[in-house]
């Protein structure tokens, strides 16, 4: 059966003509509002730690992470022949260009892997990086991962995300001119957003030049800025019973305009990370399994609702 929404294993196949599975590598990276260039302390929701495995720690070279990475996805995705280093913890394009290059360019030299993928902040890039990854992009599989987060100034702010919303819509529009492939990360239920304003959003992502989308739900990771508002001031927090989480996304998915790849619609955290699991212990393939029931029952698809005249 044709899938109802255009998932990202769809983009890789379509456009490299395989699946391609993405190797965490951390590089030792740090982020602008972590080291006081523009903030301290980091987002608010953010422990790295919850986010990537454990073959990925900076004490490993690049090489080493991505050997270890190969092995672990050989056992859990048996059709991975090919790969692509995903620098993926905090700010991947935070230093200067020629650090960047030696990087980027060990990730290069292993020979299974066949590209890059680079987490970063909008704030992160300027001309001269943009320019050097767009030649990079005519000789090897180049994606930039922009954390975007909220398209609010106010969430971002509340967040500690250290960036405006017109950062982010300037870099991806910057990337996009250079050809360079794209992506975004979107957070629901941040503190403060309400139901109307989060289905907005997926107004605001049309008009951006993204080749796909990377979603999660909001989850309290223990230990953060965050956990200590949610305890204090729950009720600014809009939160989602499982079945609620999936029809108010098919919600959100009929908005989005159709050639847009969805790279994921859900998190998951190891519960020993979060301060409940009011979803159980449920895995991203059922998550993806009972999206699919419900689109069905749903009789619904990607960009039903979409209106191109709303893209200016």
């Amino acid at each position: 059966m044709e899938k109802r929404y255009n998932s990202y294993v769809g983009y890789f196949k379509e456009r490299y003509g395989k699946r391609l599975q993405k190797i965490v590598i951390d590089a030792g990276f740090t982020c602008p509002n972590r080291d006081g260039s523009i903030a301290t302390g980091g987002c608010t929701y953010c422990d790295n730690a919850a986010f990537h495995p454990s073959y990925s720690t900076p004490d490993k070279s690049i090489l080493h992470q991505i050997e270890e990475g190969i092995e672990f996805h050989r056992k859990r995705y048996r059709t991975a022949t090919d790969y692509l280093a995903y620098f993926q913890p905090y700010s991947n394009t935070y230093a200067s260009l020629d650090h960047l290059k030696s990087l980027y360019e060990k990730a290069l030299s292993h020979p299974s892997v066949a590209g890059l993928v680079i987490g970063t902040r909008p704030d992160c890039v300027d001309t001269e990086k943009l320019d050097y990854l767009a030649g990079l992009s005519k000789e090897t599989i180049v994606i930039i991962e922009y954390g975007v987060e909220s398209v609010y100034d106010k969430t971002l702010l509340r967040i500690n995300r250290g960036h405006s919303y017109q950062q982010a819509v300037d870099a991806i529009n910057e990337t996009a001119k250079r050809g360079i492939s794209q992506g975004a990360h979107f957070i629901f239920g941040l503190p403060g957003e309400t139901r109307e304003e989060i289905m907005a959003t997926a107004g605001e992502i049309n008009k951006l030049p993204l080749n796909s989308v990377k979603f999660h739900q909001l989850q309290i990771v223990k230990e953060t800025a965050m956990e200590l508002e949610f305890l204090k001031q729950s009720q600014d927090f809009l939160q989602f019973k499982l079945n609620e989480y999936i029809d108010f996304f098919i919600d959100f998915l009929e908005l989005l305009k159709p050639d847009i790849y969805i790279e994921r619609f859900a998190g998951e955290v190891p519960p020993r990370f979060v301060n409940s699991t009011p979803w159980g212990k449920i895995r991203n393939a059922e998550l993806l399994r009972l999206l699919e029931k419900r689109l069905i029952e749903r009789n619904t698809y990607q960009s039903r609702l979409f209106n191109p005249s709303q893209i200016i």
